[in-house]
This record gives structure tokens, sequence and C-alpha cells, in this order.
């Protein structure tokens, strides 16, 4: 019976880590689909990322009222993203929200699929930063010595870059903003989360309404071109902007889920590694070939990130052993 309940309890780990690998990378490249001009001849990023807000708005919304209606099938925290405290405890963190997806859109649109993970690799460095500048917390030597590895495969990544003549600067810049503000609002969400009770699915639902809302004015700076675009009521062009859509819904609800089944730790350990493959499956599905330098790079970075999520780890569990457990 043991040996079974271990058996299923694998198996379902292993479905989990899957399916977080799937809907994870198919999210990349959903979205590079989208941001490519050479696919849909469409040059509109803001577009692309109100849409997707605003379909993850109408899903949670949906799901919000069949909880409701049929509480014992389908669960669903309740709130109202139009209360006024609401409103005013959350709305900041849109904002942030919104800059995070839209610097991420551009990251994505001026970089290939392969550069993508170095090119938004500092998150792990800036949430150091942020960390100490905001919260005062210090950061152990060792942890330091994996976050300049991170920086120094980034500089070597985008030397090889530049050298393959691949390089966006302006794709970098944008991941480097897109980096400082994931850490950012890595660090605001642990303020924000125990004001709607720590449901992590409720301020999901807040943050795609408000942002639904608040990218509404950003439109005008690409009203010309969706003006001009026929392909805007194809169904083509609009399945994929749903599974867009569907997908960054999705990668919040199996991100927590990989980390029920596993850890903390090996949620990043499968994080790092779904990037080596997604970068390795890029290569391939482009047909970019890059000089052993440039693997060089991402081994470092991806390294470098493992490195530190371990060291993290072990700390944390040093810092907050029993007692008890530690006089043994």
């Amino acid at each position: 019976m043991k040996l079974d309940t271990l058996s299923w309890k694998y198996i379902r780990i292993f479905f989990v880590v899957v399916i977080y690998w799937v809907v994870s990378i198919l999210t990349v490249f959903v979205n590079k689909t989208l941001l490519s001009i050479d696919h849909l001849d469409v040059d509109a990023p803001i577009f692309i990322a109100w849409f997707q807000c605003l379909v993850s708005a109408i899903i949670c919304f949906i799901l919000s009222n069949l909880s409701k209606t049929f509480p014992q099938v389908v669960q669903f925290p309740e709130g109202n993203p139009f209360n006024a405290v609401t409103v005013r405890n959350v709305l900041p963190l849109s904002m942030l929200y919104i800059a995070m997806i839209s610097t991420n859109n551009y990251c994505l649109k001026f970089v290939d699929v392969t550069f993508y993970y170095v090119g938004r690799s500092l998150t792990t460095v800036f949430n150091v930063i942020l960390s100490y500048l905001i919260l005062g917390q210090t950061t152990s030597m060792s942890c330091l010595i994996c976050c300049f590895a991170v920086v120094c495969g980034f500089f070597l990544g985008v030397d090889q870059e530049n050298l393959s003549g691949s390089f966006s600067l302006v794709g970098t810049l944008f991941g480097v903003i897109s980096s400082f503000s994931l850490a950012y609002y890595s660090i605001q969400i642990k303020k924000v989360l125990p004001l709607v009770n720590n449901q992590i699915w409720l301020l999901s639902y807040f943050n795609n309404v408000y942002a639904t809302i608040l990218f509404i004015p950003l439109l005008a700076f690409e009203a010309k071109e969706l003006s001009n675009y026929s392909k805007l009521t194809e169904y083509k062009f609009l399945i994929l902007m749903i599974i867009g859509g569907v997908c960054g819904l999705s990668i919040g609800y199996v991100t927590v889920l990989q980390v029920q089944v596993t850890s903390p730790l090996t949620h990043n350990i499968s994080g790092t590694a779904k990037s080596c493959f997604q970068t390795i499956l890029a290569s391939f599905w482009y047909n970019q070939w890059k000089s052993s330098v440039w693997w060089f790079s991402n081994v470092i970075v991806l390294g470098g990130s493992a490195a530190y999520t371990i060291v993290k780890n072990r700390e944390m569990e040093k810092k907050y052993r029993p007692t008890a457990y530690s006089r043994c």
C-alpha cells in the first residue's frame, strides 16, 4: 500500500512538472508568434497584452460566478474588484503589473527566444538589491557570488549575441527593465497578498481587471496600426490571442500547483531546467545555431541561478530549523 501510494505521488509530481513545462514554454512561443511582425504582420505589443489581460479577467469572472452557483464543483475565492478599499490596496500593484508584462512583451518582441532567458536573467540580482534597499535584508557572500556569476553570464551572452549579429539593444534594455519590474513586483506582492486574504487567484483576478482598464488609454498609441490591420477579426488571429490569454492565466495556476506538490526549491530548479530546455528547443525550432561560447554563457546564467536557489534554500532551512532539532 505504501509503495502504491508513493508511486502515485511520484506520478502526480511528474505530470504536474510536465504540465508546468508545457504551459510555460507554450506561453513564450505563442507570445513570440503574436509579437513577431514576420508571422502576423502587426506591431501592437500593448494591444496583445491588453487582450490577454481581458481574456484572463473574463475567465476569472466566469469562475467567480460559477463558484457561487456551483460551490461544490467550482471553487474560486470571493471578492469584488470594484470595492473601494480593494481598488486602493491593489491598484498600485496593478500599475507595476502593467509595467512588468509590457516590458516583457517588448523584450520578447525584439529578442530571439533563444536569448530570451538570458535577456531577463537579472531578476535574481535585482531581487537581492531591492530586498536590501526596501526591506533591509542582507545577502550572504555565497548568494552574492551566485549573483555575480549570473551577471557575468548575462554580459557574456550579450557579447556573443552581438558577435552573431542578432543582438538587439532595445530588446535587451526592455529585458533588464522587465527583470527589475518582476523583482519589484515580487517584493510588493508580499505586502498586498495579506490584504486579499493571501488568495493568489483573487489577486490575479483584480490585477487583470485593473490592467484591462488601465491599458485602454495606452491603446491610443497603436490605434493607427490596429485600424490598418486587416486580420484583426480573423479566427486564426483571435484563437492565437485567446490561447495566449489562457496560457497567461494558467501559468500562475500551474506555478502554484508545482510548488504545492513539490517544494519552492524543486520548483525553482524545475524552472531553471525548463529554461534550458526552452533555449535548446528554440534553437532547433527557429534554426538558430549558436557558438560554444554562446552556450557557455547560458550555462553560467543557469548554473548561477540554480546555485543561488540551492544556497538560499539551505540558508532558510538553517534559519528556521527547530531549536530542538539543531541541538540534536
